[in-house]
């Protein structure tokens, strides 16, 4: 026998009364659980407290502004240091030995991000770690081997890349321009830095043009103090001081020895401009480091370094000393003046 059972109209609307209420409290647990789920996934992708690593080859104070510019950047991004931010700086105090040490330091405090300004110490990195991103500085990265492309770096490497390579002819043309009977010029740079290689061709190219000699003399570590020397003996007309980290530990002392032998030289950093240099033609350095912290706020929010392309610097400025060339007995042309995009009276 079958028996069937018939609801009444009351019982009907108690039944659905009591499914929508075991709907929504499904629904509140389930939101409830997503909620307590979601801060630990935003916690695995951004720490609370960011280690940040930075290492530079000179002193402290001696990278024309880089170190600001990024904690500047760091800032814009809403990290305050001592809150959800730490810096880890070191300084290899001119000493090049010290590098491998004074890395291998930043990554036992199990930094978070290592930032690197120049080929030399973005090398050095790479060889230290293949697990933790670096945010490099430098020049033609795919070039000396430390990205596979600019568009997808590949591994844990990415950041800015300076286009000095390209526009180091412009130092010579400058300079000429400056100094129209310039004939013989000394050319500091570091053979170990791969991009001199690069830049010293550029700038072969252009002396034939410009009818100029050139002597390459050493910054290397161990052989920049004969350089110096060298510079005091010979008779150079001009000076051209290329961009590599550690000629920057030097610059006081250069442009010293430049002013005392009234040789008008030109920098590849602008701060030595600032610092009683003739003229400098760079890349503004404080505002690429502030851009340089966007890849590192981008990485601590989950990004690798891999996925992340690598922006080129375009931007160059001409920066001349009037008071340094009036010491050299030089007249400012006016076409330099109005080329120029910082004018120290």
């Amino acid at each position: 026998m079958v028996t069937t059972a018939y609801l009444s109209f009351h019982d009907v609307i108690a039944f659905s009364v009591r499914g929508e209420q075991m709907r929504r409290r499904e629904f509140i647990t389930l939101v409830g659980c997503a909620a307590a789920v979601w801060p630990l996934t935003v916690q695995a992708q951004q720490p609370a407290v960011a280690r940040v690593g930075y290492i530079w080859l000179g002193a402290r104070g001696s990278d024309g502004g880089q170190f600001a510019g990024l904690r500047q950047g760091l800032a814009d991004r809403g990290y305050v240091v001592g809150r959800n931010l730490v810096l880890e700086e070191r300084y290899a105090d001119g000493n090049a030995d010290r590098v491998r040490a004074l890395i291998g330091e930043l990554l036992a405090l199990k930094i978070d991000v290592l930032v690197t300004p120049g080929t030399p110490l973005s090398l050095a990195a790479q060889r230290a770690t293949k697990t933790i991103p670096i945010v490099c500085v430098t020049g033609n990265p795919v070039g000396t081997g430390l990205v596979t492309s600019l568009s997808h770096p590949g591994g844990n490497i990415t950041g800015l890349s300076l286009l000095s390579g390209d526009y180091s002819a412009k130092w010579l043309e400058l300079l000429k321009e400056m100094v129209p009977t310039l004939h013989h010029v000394a050319v500091l740079s570091n053979p170990d830095n791969s991009v001199a290689t690069v830049q010293l061709e550029h700038m072969r190219d252009a002396a034939k043009v410009l009818g100029l000699d050139l002597t390459m003399l050493s910054g290397r570590p161990a052989e920049i103090k004969s350089s110096l020397a060298a510079m005091t003996a010979a008779s150079f007309e001009g000076l051209v001081v290329t961009d590599d980290p550690f000629l920057s530990t030097f610059l006081p002392r250069i442009i010293a020895l430049a002013a005392e032998r009234r040789l008008p030289a030109i920098y590849a950093y602008s701060d030595a401009v600032q610092n009683g240099g003739l003229m400098s033609y760079s890349a503004d350095f404080p505002a690429t480091f502030r851009k340089a912290a966007g890849y590192v706020d981008r990485i601590l929010k989950g990004a690798r370094p891999a996925d992340l392309p690598i922006e080129q610097v375009t931007a160059v400025a001409l920066d001349i000393n009037v008071k340094a060339a009036k010491a050299l007995g030089l007249r400012v042309p006016p076409s330099l003046l109005v080329q120029a995009d910082k004018v120290l009276e």
